[in-house]
């Protein structure tokens, strides 16, 4: 059985619709919750097989109110990557795992929206990577993708949403399990929020069939790239 680290940043955000199609494969996934009183990171890749770095809500890794465990976090993937493991970041976690990986963060506001998201070219994730669909997106700061890095699928306007590093890695601009009740929650959890929320949450209401539609393709792609299956 493959076990996965799992870095949640906040109360709200977890893996959501990917928890399903994680255990349904027999995949492990732990969580480690490091804004929680006595909660640890690791302190090595030991045990595991992959490290997934989930969004941060409001905070960001060059503006606003900075990742407190940020330095670990850094120190952490790195140390993955250097092994050869497989990592997987979404929103913040992608600007982690780009500037980990050798490219860096740019400042950007914090933001909600559910984009559009189009592949790059047929045939990304082996042919999983679905041509066309929905992601929640709820973050600051954006990733520079790192040298050797490819854009995989990009915005309506060309912005990078989902990339691949190192051949094995994955940043996802947003998240490819959001759901709607997770999201009213990280908006409850804290103060600083987008000044319109009300829009994309019906936004993702109305995609969240979509979304769960493409997740299972996508998911395909994602276990066979990172090599958990």
């Amino acid at each position: 059985m493959k076990t996965i680290c799992v870095i949640q940043h906040t109360e709200a955000e977890y893996l959501g619709l990917m928890e399903d199609h994680l255990e349904g494969r027999n995949i492990r996934f732990v969580y480690k919750r490091p804004f929680t009183s006595g909660g640890l990171l690791p302190s090595s890749t030991e045990g595991f097989d992959g490290l997934i770095l989930l969004g941060g809500g409001p905070y960001g890794i060059v503006s606003g109110h900075i990742l407190p465990s940020i330095g670990h976090e850094l120190r952490l993937t790195r140390a993955f990557l250097d092994a050869g493991l497989p990592v997987v970041g979404m929103e913040l976690g992608s600007v982690i795992l780009s500037t980990a990986a050798g490219g860096g963060a740019r400042e950007a506001p914090l933001r909600f929206d559910v984009a559009r998201a189009i592949a790059t070219a047929p045939g990304h994730l082996g042919g999983h990577l679905p041509q066309s669909f929905p992601i929640g997106c709820y973050l600051r700061d954006a990733p520079a993708i790192p040298p050797g890095g490819t854009i995989l699928a990009a915005g309506e306007t060309g912005e990078p949403l989902v990339f691949s590093t190192r051949g094995n890695c994955l940043g996802f601009l947003g998240h490819p399990g959001m759901k709607r009740g997770m999201m009213e929650d990280l908006i409850m959890e804290f103060a600083d929020t987008p000044e319109d929320c009300v829009t994309p949450l019906q936004e993702l209401t109305d995609a969240q069939a979509e979304i769960g539609a493409a997740l299972t393709d996508l998911m395909v792609g994602v276990v066979s790239a990172t090599g958990w299956m």
